[in-house]
């Protein structure tokens, strides 16, 4: 399944409810891929794999705690490394 910014404009009881949906039907058969701006979603869907797109390639991957890094730091480390 692939969510392309499905938390764009939602409030916090609609991502909510989107994310309770998720991680409803997760299991070890089913893959998804959550594309997404923002951090705020992945406070309640936790990603197994994490990967940031830069100008059409995969510029780092990792877990969950590159979503922390990100919200800390902003991509810009990311884009000086290219």
């Amino acid at each position: 399944c692939i969510l392309d910014e499905s938390d764009s404009g939602l409030d916090i009881d609609a991502l909510k409810i989107v994310a309770e949906g998720v991680n409803a039907l997760r299991d070890d058969k089913r893959a998804f891929i959550i594309v997404t701006h923002y951090q705020r979603i992945l406070d309640y869907i936790k990603p197994d794999y994490v990967h940031v797109l830069y100008q059409g390639r995969i510029v780092r991957s990792g877990d969950f705690t590159l979503v922390k890094q990100l919200e800390e730091q902003g991509y810009g480390w990311l884009t000086e490394q290219q």
